[in-house]
């Protein structure tokens, strides 16, 4: 197996690190940390370039905070300085990486997204009368650093550039050996290819017609109940044996007609509709909208942005019916409306 020749020259090259300095501080402009790291940005950048090519460049220092979607999840934001670094990393590893995906993989890749997933899952819907549908228990803090390591070093064989991946990896732990932190760009790259094989094993599988995965939600089509059990019990082997991750039960089984609940969407053969979840976060934002206008920390400009923003989040669904219903149960204030 050919492996890429990128190295940590390339990382550490300067287009690529003040390329990688744009990334990490777009829609971020008047954070304190970006604009003391925006004025000192000459020594920043060589800063970090002297320090990848030593291989001593500080990582691991990460910002702690919990968000609720709707479960507590507890996220780690590597501070600025590493958001820079992995902006550079990825930039020179990411396109190694993708390769290595199949087609139907479509979150944090260029041109894909949960809006194109739920399109392609739509698709198989017409087309395929049974499904199967997984997810992983608690993904992220139960990736094996051991087993991700060695997947990355079957794509790269600069070894000072694996170094510096073990040690970005080996710097976060949820359990001894295992966890990456969420929030952080390197872990969305490394856990979509942590799953490259059980993809590969779906769609190899004699009895698979269809498939999907967005990070670790897997769902997969065939012609018949039996047969896409066949497929779960070679791919629940394969992810508890090689991959040391936990299928979450009970695992879904259904069929295509009832619709398949996928990246906040109940999807059928002509109609989408929003999940329960979808639902909730476009209250919640229409709510702190109309909140913050009516306290006058925001104007009309700002409330019609805010509001557009609420209603993206239900793009792509038939909701039009469901928002206007929720306008009759609570209609805007006289204020709001006259805005």
């Amino acid at each position: 197996m050919k492996r890429s020749r990128v190295g940590i020259s390339e990382v550490a090259d300067w287009h690529n690190l003040a390329t990688a300095f744009g990334r990490a501080a777009l829609g971020k402009c008047g954070r304190a940390d970006v604009e003391s790291y925006r004025r000192n940005l000459d020594g920043e950048l060589r800063f970090l370039h002297e320090g990848l090519l030593r291989g001593d460049y500080p990582v691991g220092t990460m910002r702690r905070f919990t968000i609720r979607d709707p479960k507590p999840r507890m996220i780690h934001a590597p501070c600025f300085h590493e958001r820079v670094l992995h902006h550079a990393l990825i930039a020179q590893m990411g396109p190694v990486m993708d390769r290595a995906l199949v087609h139907d993989v479509y979150a944090c890749r260029v041109g894909k997204g949960a809006h194109v997933a739920v399109q392609r899952v739509q698709q198989h819907v017409r087309r395929w009368p049974w499904y199967a549908q997984i997810d992983i228990r608690q993904y992220f803090p139960s990736i094996d650093h051991r087993v991700l390591l060695d997947l990355i070093a079957r794509k790269f064989s600069d070894h000072d550039l694996l170094s510096l991946v073990s040690r970005i990896v080996t710097a976060h732990e949820d359990a001894q050996g295992r966890g990456l932190p969420i929030g952080a760009l390197t872990s969305q790259n490394f856990a979509n290819l942590y799953l490259a094989q059980v993809d590969r094993l779906i769609l190899g599988h004699s009895a698979s017609r269809g498939y999907v995965r967005y990070m670790d939600d897997l769902v997969w089509w065939s012609e018949s109940r039996q047969a896409v059990r066949e497929v779960l019990n070679e791919a629940g082997g394969y992810i508890a044996a090689m991959l040391g991750l936990e299928v979450k039960t009970p695992v879904r089984i259904a069929r295509s007609a009832d619709g398949v609940p996928f990246c906040g969407y109940r999807i059928f053969r002509n109609r989408l509709l929003l999940s329960r979840r979808r639902k909730a976060r476009y209250v919640a934002a229409r709510r702190q909208a109309e909140g913050q206008f009516a306290g006058g920390e925001i104007d009309a400009t700002e409330l019609q942005r805010t509001m557009d923003a609420a209603i993206a989040i239900t793009d792509g669904a038939d909701a039009t019916v469901w928002r206007r219903a929720q306008l009759a149960r609570t209609p805007l204030a006289p204020a709001l409306a006259e805005a």
